[in-house]
């Protein structure tokens, strides 16, 4: 599995005394870079060519252009995340709308989603993960447009699960009655992520 990661991933990795017990989940490490982490080569799709689109068990399907989706009212916020190779970064500042936002004028039953993104990439997880203030589709990070290498123009940003399911260079989600394995789910990571528990993979 490791012929799909990305040169230069693993950072610079903190002294464990650093780690806040409180902040940091168990068997995670503190780093000051921001490691790279792709199952893949890096999309790089043209703004005007770039869309977002929320399908599946809904109504009306809903879709965005860039400018429609940068006009949509946006926050910027600080969390914490977790990266399934065990490194976690404190004090990241994002700015994004809402998935609730993007979600609002969505009818639906569902109870699932799954992510689409360039590159064919898919991460499933519940609706209520991604709902209720705790998901963002991210398109700025610390001040600066979101380069490519870290998932830009836009990412899935769902920072209390592990970051395999922030989904990069996300498309839209697909709004689903069943769940259904994404592409690290499928290859045996754990089905929700939850750092706090260790939910690294299938079995933990």
């Amino acid at each position: 599995m490791g012929r799909f990661f990305s040169r230069g991933f693993r950072g610079r990795q903190r002294t464990q005394e650093q780690a806040d017990p409180d902040r940091v989940p168990p068997g995670q490490y503190l780093v000051d870079g921001f490691p790279v982490l792709s199952a893949g080569p890096t999309p790089r799709t043209p703004l005007d060519e770039w869309d977002f689109s929320v399908v599946g068990e809904i109504d009306t399907p809903l879709r965005w252009t860039w400018e429609e989706f940068r006009a949509l009212p946006s926050e910027t916020f600080t969390r914490d995340i977790h990266c399934v190779t065990k490194w976690s970064k404190l004090d990241t500042t994002w700015e994004g709308v809402s998935i609730d936002t993007l979600l609002e004028r969505a009818k639906t039953a569902a109870g699932y989603v799954q992510a689409f993104c360039d590159g064919a990439y898919t991460t499933n997880l519940p609706l209520e993960e991604v709902t209720g203030g705790k998901a963002w589709l991210a398109f700025a990070y610390d001040g600066e447009p979101l380069a490519p290498e870290h998932g830009g123009p836009a990412r899935l940003l769902v920072p209390h699960l592990y970051l395999w399911k922030s989904a990069k260079w996300v498309r839209g989600i697909r709004l689903m009655n069943d769940e259904e394995p994404g592409f690290w789910e499928s290859l045996g990571y754990h089905n929700h992520g939850d750092p706090w528990r260790e939910q690294r993979y299938r079995g933990d």
